[in-house]
């Protein structure tokens, strides 16, 4: 990482990101063009890795870029402010916490499995937890990635 003063690696910081954010970009490949879309999500953080689950309709794009290339990028920011450089353009700056890694992506299929994502996604984003049955996982898709390792920066300065 360029800015070492920067870096994030206390777990229980890394983990209040994650849970603040709320929407992480899902970047992929199309067809040798980049493609990224924001989604709402649950996750597991453990082990200096991240499971993320995200839900959407039935078909779509993405689940076809999924399926051609399972190969993903993640990006989840917080706390985006512009700082003031006053009347010296230069010395703006921001303060922000983000969260990237390289994962790997998966439609889920096992209904077991959908429920627990459904159920991270609706507790990770209305902080409540609502029982999903089986015949609710068969009106969306849920997509599984997991990120063994993270990048994770913050700049608070100002």
């Amino acid at each position: 990482m360029r800015r070492q003063k920067c870096e994030v690696t206390d777990p229980v910081k890394i983990e209040q990101i994650i849970k603040k954010a709320g929407v992480v970009h899902l970047g992929m490949v199309d067809e040798g063009k980049a493609y990224i879309v924001p989604l709402h999500y649950g996750y597991i953080y453990k082990d200096g890795g991240l499971t993320l689950y995200m839900h959407g309709a039935t078909e779509g794009r993405k689940y076809d870029v999924i399926a051609a290339n399972p190969n993903v990028f993640i990006e989840i920011d917080t706390d985006m402010v512009l700082t003031s450089g006053g009347e010296v353009p230069c010395e703006y700056g921001a303060n922000y916490a983000c969260v990237m890694g390289e994962g790997t992506a998966s439609i889920l299929t096992d209904v077991d499995e959908k429920v627990m994502g459904l159920e991270l996604i609706i507790k990770s984003q209305l902080g409540r937890d609502f029982i999903i049955t089986e015949p609710m996982t068969k009106l969306v898709n849920v997509i599984k990635v997991v990120v063994p390792e993270l990048s994770v920066k913050m700049n608070q300065e100002k």
